[in-house]
């Protein structure tokens, strides 16, 4: 075993002598302080929280599996991230690549309303930053990005757009910080190889990230101003004042919400949707504050009459330039099955819940399953 591996050597060499004795209790204890880590890896690759627990789930397996030919030529941390990284590369080869609406359909027209749901499995899903634990600051000196930077929508949606490989190879040498050494025997390749990805993964996501991270964003507005601009921006939400909502927009604001396949862009086509459709009145509206993908969120839920409760509808994810909103990609959690027309997308609030919808916006973040009014 590598002497530079998390913990306490003494203990985890004790535990790996177990394990490879065939002590499952003893492997579950091995990787149980890489878990949290090797998730949010798993996201980074794979963009969905339920396809990250899969994946961790089969790493693991074969990670039991394999035990005893590890011979300790590495960590025990990096020997994990081989098998999670290369259980990812098989998942990205069996299904299409996750997006947002804006990198999936055109610009809508909000006299139209929202567009026709598309199945789930196309859509980039929340994170649950703060549940699952994503620490501030870099995960190693050699890393480019901050842990929080490299789980924000933005990063996660422009990190679909690589090939597998070269996804692969940026997450590893610039969130990560291993060596073009270490991720060529992860990738079973060359250190040319892994160079000459990187290069080529660089150019395309910085082509496709904003100027300034959300962390920097939200350090500069700081503490009280964000919590002053949500609590502003929720006040008018549930009192249907859509003036004061697009006021607070940037002039080419973005608002999404998937799983439907549409956007509205700019202040003008975002205030008449708003007015079409959720803040027509229709709708009474209770938001939660929360977070998720190291962002500014909000947790909303729509009264249900039968109920007498309100119950979840959407998690809201916030996206600031400087103090102005930039993006709200609103994650549904209601089912889209028999939505045979545009009428019944705009009675998305009547519709019942899907549960992985559900789970991935609401159960995931510890948001409670009603309100009371």
């Amino acid at each position: 075993m590598s002497t530079a591996s998390t913990g306490s050597d003494v203990q985890e060499r004790a535990l790996f002598q177990a394990a490879r004795g065939g002590d499952e209790l003893a492997f579950q204890r091995l990787v149980e302080p890489y878990r949290r880590e090797l998730h949010a890896h798993c996201y980074r690759m794979l963009a969905s929280v339920h396809d990250a627990e899969d994946a961790l789930q089969d790493a693991m397996l074969r990670a039991w599996r394999s035990l005893k030919g590890f011979e300790g030529r590495s960590s025990l941390r990096r020997w994990l991230y081989t098998i999670s990284t290369n259980t990812c590369l098989d998942v990205i080869n069996r299904r299409p690549k996750r997006v947002l609406p804006v990198d999936y359909c055109s610009r809508t027209d909000p006299h139209d309303g929202p567009g026709d749901p598309v199945i789930e499995s196309v859509w980039v899903e929340p994170y649950p930053d703060e549940t699952m634990g994503i620490e501030d600051g870099y995960a190693a000196p050699e890393a480019r990005y901050e842990q929080r930077e490299s789980i924000e929508l933005a990063f996660i949606a422009a990190l679909q757009f690589l090939p597998a490989t070269q996804r692969a190879v940026l997450i590893l040498r610039e969130v990560l910080g291993f060596s073009a050494r270490e991720v060529a025997e992860t990738l079973d390749t060359t250190t040319a190889s892994v160079n000459s990805a990187l290069q080529r993964a660089r150019a395309t996501v910085e082509d496709r990230l904003p100027e300034r991270s959300q962390q920097e964003t939200l350090r500069t507005l700081g503490d009280e101003a964000l919590r002053e601009l949500v609590d502003r921006y929720v006040d008018a939400w549930e009192r249907n004042d859509v003036e004061t909502v697009v006021g607070m927009l940037a002039e080419d604001a973005v608002f999404a919400m998937p799983p439907l396949a549409s956007w509205f862009g700019g202040r003008e086509d975002i205030h008449a949707f708003l007015v079409f459709s959720p803040m027509s009145g229709d709708w009474d509206w209770k938001a939660i504050r929360t977070q998720a993908n190291g962002q500014p969120a909000l947790a909303f839920y729509s009264w249900d009459p039968d109920e007498e409760a309100y119950l979840p509808f959407a998690l809201n994810v916030l996206t600031f330039r400087g103090p102005e909103i930039a993006d709200v990609t609103a994650f549904i959690t209601r089912s889209t099955e028999d939505v045979p027309d545009r009428a019944a997308v705009l009675r998305m609030p009547d519709k019942p819940h899907d549960e992985r919808r559900l789970a991935a916006a609401f159960e995931n973040l510890g948001m409670p399953e009603r309100l009371e009014r």
